[in-house]
C-alpha cells in the first residue's frame, strides 16, 4: 500500500510540474467530425490534456460532441518542434435525425484511442497536428467501434510570441 501511495504522489507531481516543451497552451479548430473548437494544456514535457467540442449539421440531422482526451508526446527524428503523440479520451454525442420516414434523438458516449503527429512552427506561435482517433460508440447512434475518426487540427499558441 506504501508503494502504492508513493507511485501515485509521484504520477501526480509528474503531471502538476511544468516543464520545458514547445508550449504551456493552445487553442484552434479541429478539422474533423465534427469541425470543433479545441483547447491543448500541457500539463508535463510530454503530457497534455485535449478537450474539444463540435456541432455537425447534415441534411436530415445534427450531432453535437465534445471530447476529452490525455495525449503523450514524444520527439520524432531530429527535426525541432516534430513530434508524435498517443492517448486516449473519452467523449459524448448528442444526436438528433428525421429522415421523413422516421427519426431519433438521444445521446452515445465513446471511448477513443489517438495516434498523431504535431508540428510546432519554431517562430510562429502555431501547432499543426493530424490523428487518427479510432473510437467505440455506446449506445445510441452509431452504436459499436468506428475507424475512421481522425482530424487535422491548427491551433494558436497561448502566451508566445
Amino acid at each position: 500500500m506504501k508503494n502504492l501511495f508513493l507511485v501515485l504522489i509521484i504520477f501526480i507531481g509528474g503531471l502538476v510540474t511544468s516543464q520545458a516543451q514547445d508550449y504551456d497552451s493552445a487553442i484552434g479548430l479541429r478539422l474533423g467530425y465534427p469541425t470543433s473548437i479545441t483547447y491543448k494544456k500541457f500539463v508535463s514535457e510530454n503530457n497534455a490534456f485535449e478537450a474539444y467540442g463540435g456541432i455537425r449539421g447534415i441534411g436530415v440531422g445534427t450531432s453535437i460532441r465534445a471530447n476529452i482526451a490525455y495525449l503523450i508526446h514524444t520527439e520524432l527524428g531530429s527535426t525541432e518542434g516534430l513530434k508524435w503523440y498517443y492517448g486516449g479520451g473519452v467523449g459524448v454525442a448528442f444526436y438528433t435525425f428525421d429522415t421523413g420516414f422516421g427519426g431519433d434523438t438521444g445521446t452515445s458516449f465513446t471511448v477513443s484511442g489517438y495516434l498523431g503527429l504535431e508540428y510546432t512552427l519554431p517562430d510562429v506561435p502555431v501547432s499543426f497536428s493530424l490523428d487518427w482517433s479510432p473510437t467505440y460508440f455506446l449506445g445510441g447512434f452509431g452504436n459499436g467501434f468506428g475507424a475512421d475518426g481522425g482530424a487535422l487540427a491548427v491551433r494558436y499558441i497561448l502566451g508566445r510570441e
